[in-house]
């Protein structure tokens, strides 16, 4: 009897550890308003972020001082990356930015081609 009550004992901790790493995988929620900030080459750069989100799927719009561009993306854990396509004079710009979820705020870095930078996001309440 008393074996059976350990290995019942093992199993249920087993089962609490599984369900802990299938939570843990779970996508953060980022849907909403955002405000992203980051240094530009002229300053300050402050830019409206909408993000819609369907489990670990993300689509939404940026808007800032060269317009308004949509976006998609993924968010696996608190992993968040999105890639906006902007045309130029000199053809097609991909940018990709990647960050980290913390509740109502994000940081990260974005790059396209020869430059990268670091950005922080507030959610807008």
């Amino acid at each position: 009897m008393r074996r059976t009550m350990l290995q019942w004992g093992a199993l249920c901790a087993l089962a609490l550890l599984a369900g802990a790493a299938v939570c843990a995988q779970d996508p953060a929620n980022v849907a909403g308003k955002w405000e992203l900030s980051m240094e530009g080459r002229e300053g300050p750069i402050t830019q409206e972020l909408t993000i819609e989100q369907t489990g670990d799927k993300i689509k939404g719009t940026m808007k800032g001082p060269r317009g308004e561009t949509a976006f998609e993306g993924k968010v696996k854990g608190k992993e968040v990356t999105w890639t906006v396509k902007r045309e130029t004079p000199r053809g097609e710009m991909v940018i990709e930015y990647s960050g980290k979820v913390d509740g109502d705020s994000m940081k990260g870095t974005m790059g396209g081609g020869q430059f990268t930078r670091d950005w922080t996001a507030k959610r807008v309440k």
